[in-house]
């Protein structure tokens, strides 16, 4: 017999302001406490260095967190030029160090606009991908280091906000990119173009696919509620599945057709695109679940609530 989960059935997607200094998983899982959510999952992980906007969806909102995963990401972030470290951020140790008092906001800017545009990127040793089943960020706490294939990303905008030049110079840059994309990895590249290597002191990510800072909020604002046993207000924070999926062409279904959809049978539906990915509303525009057009035109179901009804 198969286990039932423990906590409340909690449907929707909270933006959580994901505190510094805790992991992405490690935040989820005090969210996920403060709900009592039976089920839950983060969209997309950031360094305990960073802190900002990350989506955590909550039941059956984690069967379409993967269009969070695979949309845009935008930061913030402080480059410290002068200054390298092994893990590429403020939290390693110092590896070099070089004079960049001579780098100024026009040279900086010139070797950005470099890395605009579709780039290869060589994801750094401390990061969560896997290799024989380990972290890589294992191997390198071992001082181990492996050869890392380069991989596509796209850099949609690389700003330089403010540049104070020093010994030491720190670059505030925004950056809008595709998944997958490391910033530490922008930053140790732009270092090693001029020649003074650099690394992050800080983080912020400020928007993840639909969603934005301003929508998100802080672990403190949400124990509150806990502890004063507000579970309404807590719910009220929780946004539609669907605000995660605007991008997404949308297609009304009748009754009959809503039937036998839910039932996994592709339907033809007036008025469906020819092709791609569609979110299936029925008539009340009641959100069914994800589907996909096939080669004859006709709608097959991709992922349905199993709450419909």
């Amino acid at each position: 017999m198969a286990r039932r989960r423990k906590g409340r059935s909690v449907d929707g997607i909270l933006v959580l302001d994901k505190p510094q200094g805790r992991s992405s998983n490690g935040a989820m899982v005090t969210t996920r406490a403060i709900f009592n959510a039976s089920k839950a999952g983060h969209t997309g992980a950031l360094d305990p260095l960073a802190t900002g906007v990350l989506p955590i969806c909550f039941g059956e909102a984690t069967k379409f967190s993967q269009f969070l995963l695979d949309a845009d990401k935008e930061y913030r972030s402080h480059f410290v030029f002068g200054q390298q470290t092994d893990t590429g951020d403020a939290e390693g140790s110092v590896l070099a160090e070089l004079d960049a008092s001579s780098l100024t906001s026009a040279e900086l800017e010139s070797h950005i606009s470099k890395l605009r545009g579709d780039i290869l990127q060589v994801p750094p040793m401390y990061s969560a991908l896997k290799r024989d089943g380990k972290p890589l960020y294992e191997l390198a706490r071992k001082g181990i280091t492996v050869e890392r294939a380069a991989r596509p990303v796209s850099i949609r905008e690389f700003e330089l906000e403010s540049f104070t030049p020093g010994a030491l110079a720190v670059a505030v840059v925004r950056v809008r990119c595709s998944k997958g994309t490391y910033i530490r990895s922008l930053a140790e590249d732009l270092g090693a173009a001029i020649g003074c290597g650099a690394h992050v002191a800080s983080l912020r990510r400020l928007q993840a696919g639909p969603f934005v800072e301003a929508q998100s909020v802080s672990t403190e604002v949400l124990q509150a509620l806990r502890d004063a046993e507000d579970f309404e207000a807590l719910d009220s924070l929780l946004l539609p599945i669907t605000d995660a999926l605007a991008h997404i062409p949308q297609l009304s279904l009748g009754e009959t057709a809503a039937y036998y959809l839910l039932q996994g049978q592709a339907v033809q539906v007036s008025g469906a695109p020819t092709s791609g990915t569609v979110v299936l509303l029925a008539e009340d525009r009641k959100f069914l679940g994800i589907g996909e057009i096939l080669d004859d035109g006709r709608v097959t179901p991709r992922r349905l609530l199993s709450t419909v009804g």
